[in-house]
C-alpha cells in the first residue's frame, strides 16, 4: 500500500495528495484496459478471472477516491417544480405485472444492527417525523435521467430517532420485491440532508410501481443505489455490498 493510499484509508489526505491521487487514478484507469487486453484479448476481458479481480480492485480504489472527495454538506442541484415529470419512468429488473403490492397498514420497517431501537416502524410513525421534499434529477446507470419531486423523512432524522451509532461505516437496505433487492451506502451519504426515506412523489403518496409504501431517494447517487420496497435498514461496520454491486457495479456510485 502506497503512502497516499494509507493516508486515504486513515483520512489524512491534503489537497496536493488528492491531485496526485487523481493523476495516479487516471494512469491506472488507462492501464486497466491495456493490461486487460494484453492478458485476455478484447473479446475475453470479462471472462478472465485474474483480470476480473484486477478490475474489481480498481473499482474499490475508485470507491475510496469518490468517498474522500464527497462533500456531505454539498446539495445536489435542485430545479423548478415546472420541470417535474407528471409520470415518472418505471424501471426494474421485472415487469410492471410483478410489482409487489405491499399493504401500507401492515407494512413494517425493521431496523437492525448498531441501533438502540429495534421495534419496527409503521408507516404512520414515519409520516409523523419531520419531512422534506426536493426537486432533483434522477440519473440511471442505463443512460437516462428525469426530474422529479420526492418527499419524505430525512434518513439522518430516522437514524437519530432509532438510536443509531452514527459513527458506523455503512447503512444497508433490504427490499421485499421479486429479486430480494439489496444495496448499501456509506454513513456520510446516509447523513446527507437530501437522503430521504421517500413517501411521496409530486406531493402525493408514491404508487406501488415506485416502491410504495416507502423507498429511498439519494440525489447524490445513481438510481440503482436508491432501493424500492424497503423493509429493513441495517447499520453496520461490516461491508454489506449489494445486488448489482455483487455483479461488479461500482459501489459508491456517486454523481
Amino acid at each position: 500500500m502506497s503512502d497516499i493510499e494509507k493516508k486515504l484509508r486513515d483520512g489524512g489526505l491534503a489537497k496536493s495528495d488528492v491531485v496526485n491521487l487523481q493523476r495516479r487514478l487516471f494512469l491506472r484507469n488507462g492501464l486497466t484496459l491495456g493490461t486487460a487486453t494484453l492478458l485476455a484479448g478484447c473479446d475475453g476481458i470479462t471472462n478472465t478471472s485474474s483480470v476480473d479481480r484486477f478490475l474489481r480492485a480498481m473499482s474499490r480504489f475508485n470507491d475510496n477516491v469518490q468517498a474522500h472527495l464527497f462533500n456531505p454538506q454539498k446539495l445536489a442541484p435542485t430545479f423548478s417544480e415546472s420541470l417535474v415529470a407528471p409520470e415518472f419512468r418505471f424501471n426494474a429488473q421485472y415487469g410492471e405485472d410483478r410489482v409487489p403490492m405491499l399493504n401500507p397498514a401492515t407494512w413494517r420497517l425493521k431496523v437492525s444492527g448498531m441501533v438502540s431501537r429495534t421495534t419496527p416502524w409503521t408507516l404512520d410513525e414515519l409520516k409523523a417525523l419531520p419531512q422534506r421534499a426536493d426537486v432533483t434529477r434522477h440519473v440511471c446507470v442505463e443512460g437516462w435521467s428525469m426530474i422529479g419531486k420526492w418527499g419524505g423523512v430525512p434518513l439522518r432524522t430516522f437514524l437519530e430517532r432509532s438510536g443509531a451509532d452514527l459513527s458506523a461505516r455503512y447503512v444497508a437496505f433490504h427490499c421485499d420485491d421479486p429479486i430480494s433487492y439489496k444495496t448499501s451506502i456509506d454513513m456520510a451519504t446516509a447523513l446527507h440532508p437530501q437522503t430521504i426515506l421517500c413517501l411521496t412523489y409530486a406531493d402525493k403518496p408514491i404508487t406501488p410501481k415506485f416502491g410504495a409504501p416507502m423507498r429511498v431517494k439519494i440525489p447524490t447517487k445513481l438510481g440503482f443505489k436508491q432501493p424500492k420496497f424497503v423493509t429493513e435498514i441495517r447499520v453496520t461496520n461490516e461491508f454489506p455490498s449489494g445486488y448489482w454491486e455483487d455483479y461488479g457495479y461500482n459501489w459508491f456510485a456517486g454523481l
